[in-house]
């Protein structure tokens, strides 16, 4: 299909301020009608969840809705959906949760790609019970986290095993089924950290082989909050600490308090205009979103291409996303420069591509980065062509 970046860019208005923006692994910026569900949600008589009154039915046809919207984003069950503050909220919720099971000399791998989140609650989690972590590196070189890595760290004592779909910071997107089936061949549950894969790539919980996986709904041009998805058999499985008088019901055992419900019809609407990015599918829901995160994929492999072209010819830069397959992320250094100041300098020329370490610590220190980290170019479904020109000239005129 042609895509029509204009017609995506035409919907968001955040882009009138004419910046060229390369942020979005941080978070992408909100179309109309996903602002216009949020506020319908308000606008709207709201109250608990149940059927008696006008509110309470509004509020549970808003969650019931995000539940099957979110569950055909990720190729999962609505009843598998569970909805949080954030994904690091909830990957630490299920790791004290999971932790219940653990005891002294069970083990727990993480790896040196992932975002914190996806390491320190397992760390924290592992030390309360007194199992073990084990590291999984990855090659620095490349950027590669090989299957083998992950299997190096196994042993018959490994109970699970928590590996990014996708690194945030150089985009290196790791052979999740390879990797499950070596966790499931050692008796361990595999969890998957989707926050940036989600915003790049089509998501389906069982190819992947996760037991459990989060996501961000703002990674994907929806509102603020976590996203969960598991299966419900393993989740009836689990008993995380709640309060007395709330249900025990599956998902909402899991889901502390009452639910932000204009952020669930954020997130619903967000879904549906991803969808709607594919007018020419028919059939279902996830066969849109299917199409459209193709035609997103192919959108941003050009722009991508273009960038790294344009990047050879500027000396000095240094770009760390090396693997074969990846998101459409780059992170770069200069030579004789700090990254911060040539942020800054791209910022005050109409360019945000901030950098640092977000929050990928470990990877950043194993790159040789230490704490400044490098710049990060982000693309999402709303950059075009002009924008790719911009940053080059950009970069162009700080390079040495």
């Amino acid at each position: 299909m042609a895509y029509d970046v204009d017609a995506v860019r035409a919907q968001i208005p955040a882009l009138k301020s004419g910046t060229a923006r390369f942020d979005a692994p941080g978070g992408t910026q909100t179309p109309q009608p996903v602002i216009d569900a949020m506020a319908d949600a308000l606008a709207n008589p709201l109250a608990n969840r149940g059927l008696t009154t006008e509110g309470e039915r509004n509020a549970e046809s808003i969650v019931t809705a995000a539940r099957a919207a979110l569950a055909d984003l990720l190729g999962a069950q609505p009843r598998g959906i569970v909805f949080g503050r954030s994904a690091t909220q909830l990957i630490y919720d299920l790791s004290r949760t999971l932790a219940k099971t653990w005891s002294a000399g069970d083990e727990v791998v993480v790896s040196r790609l992932d975002h914190d989140a996806n390491i320190r609650p397992w760390i924290q989690a592992a030390e309360a019970v007194g199992a073990t972590v084990r590291w999984a590196d990855f090659d620095p070189a490349t950027g590669e986290l090989h299957p083998e890595h992950i299997e190096a760290a196994l042993s018959p004592r490994t109970r699970l095993v928590a590996v990014t779909a996708a690194s945030n910071l150089i985009g290196t997107r790791p052979d999740l089924p390879a990797i499950a089936a070596l966790a499931h061949s050692a008796g361990a549950l595999f969890h998957v950290d989707a926050v940036h894969y989600a915003s790049h790539a089509a998501v389906d919980l069982t190819a992947l082989g996760a037991d459990t996986l989060v996501c961000s709904p703002y990674k994907f041009l929806g509102p603020h909050l976590g996203v969960l998805a598991s299966s419900p058999d393993l989740l009836e499985t689990l008993h995380p600490d709640k309060l007395a008088p709330s249900t025990d019901v599956v998902p909402e055992r899991f889901e502390l308090g009452t639910l932000p419900y204009e952020l669930l019809a954020g997130a619903r609407a967000a879904v549906d205009f991803l969808a709607a990015l594919a007018p020419e599918a028919s059939g279902t829901r996830r066969e849109g979103l299917l199409a459209a995160f193709r035609a997103i994929a192919s959108h941003e492999d050009v722009l991508r291409g273009r960038i790294e072209r344009g990047l050879a010819d500027i000396g000095g830069i240094t770009v760390y996303s090396r693997a074969v397959r990846r998101t459409p992320t780059l992170l770069l250094t200069l030579a004789g420069r700090d990254s911060a100041a040539v942020s800054k300098h791209l910022a005050d020329h109409g360019v945000d591509a901030p950098a640092g370490t977000f929050y990928a610590a470990e990877a950043a220190r194993r790159l040789g980065l230490g704490e400044a980290g490098g710049v990060r170019i982000g693309l999402a479904p709303y950059n075009c062509v002009e924008d790719v020109d911009r940053l080059l000239e950009a970069l162009g005129g700080v390079a040495p």
